[in-house]
């Protein structure tokens, strides 16, 4: 079975890239499962309703989010659902470690077109973050809840230690842990001796003449000055980048991981 995670949608110009390759490389790799980190696909910071129906029409199934969730006021009654709804508000998951009663889910379970279960996590790192709860005692309890054996977490975290220990942590207990947040694809790509498929960052699908996405020279005069600068989503050079993982529907034990860079 194929799974494939889209990193970081980082406003038009991501979400461009990616409805021009995504139709193709599903295809090519018989994908049954599609996962995305969908935090920034609204010019940079979050993600509005309207944007997550244009996204879920490409073949989403699963859509995973970070520090930005909250950017956007109306995904706060968007994401108000029930737990054992299947619809699509249900399936856009924020940190399950944030801080307790807030809207949302942090684990979504469902089955594929070809009745495959599976479980998609999504926790944020503490390390360099606010307002998160310990990721890796809650990983341990959400992997206890689930049923299914293909599970997949979205690590968004900012320390590359922090990601890499997760890893380990979740080696042979989960399909894949795939960082994102820093917008960098890192080249670590791996399945863990348990079985567990790894990268430490899969890379933002979004403007690459920026600095992580931002226009370059409002981040470049920035870091001259020190002054403050409203922050917009460049649009130069887009690339989709994300991570391809192979793996045992019956055990849900990675075998392979590829990383994926596409540009126009």
């Amino acid at each position: 079975m194929n799974i494939l995670f889209v990193g970081d949608i980082f406003g038009s110009a991501g979400r461009r890239i990616v409805h021009e390759h995504i139709g193709h490389v599903r295809e090519a790799n018989n994908v049954e499962l599609t996962i995305m980190n969908v935090e920034n696909a609204a010019g940079g910071f979050g993600i509005t309703p309207g944007i997550a129906d244009e996204l879920f029409d490409l073949g989403v199934d699963v859509m995973t989010t970070g520090n930005h969730v909250w950017d956007k006021r109306e995904l706060l009654e968007y994401l108000n659902v029930p737990a054992e709804s299947h619809e699509r508000p249900r399936r856009i998951l924020r940190p399950a470690n944030l801080q307790r009663g807030l809207p949302g889910y942090g684990v979504y379970e469902g089955v594929t077109e070809s009745g495959v279960p599976y479980a998609v996590m999504n926790l944020m790192g503490r390390v360099f973050m606010n307002g998160t709860n310990d990721p890796f005692h809650m990983a341990n309890d959400l992997i206890a809840q689930v049923k299914a054996k293909i599970v997949v977490l979205d690590f968004h975290a900012e320390a590359t230690s922090e990601k890499v220990a997760m890893g380990w942590h979740l080696d042979g207990r989960a399909t894949a842990v795939l960082g994102t947040h820093t917008h960098i694809p890192t080249a670590d790509q791996r399945v863990l001796p348990g079985g567990t498929a790894y990268q430490t960052d899969v890379g933002m699908s979004g403007p690459y003449d920026s600095v992580i996405g931002v226009e370059k020279d409002i981040v470049v005069q920035r870091f001259l000055t020190g002054l403050p600068g409203k922050f917009e989503a460049a649009k130069g050079n887009p690339k989709m980048c994300a991570a391809l993982i192979t793996c045992e529907p019956d055990t849900g034990r990675a075998t392979r991981i590829e990383r994926i860079m596409l540009g126009e």
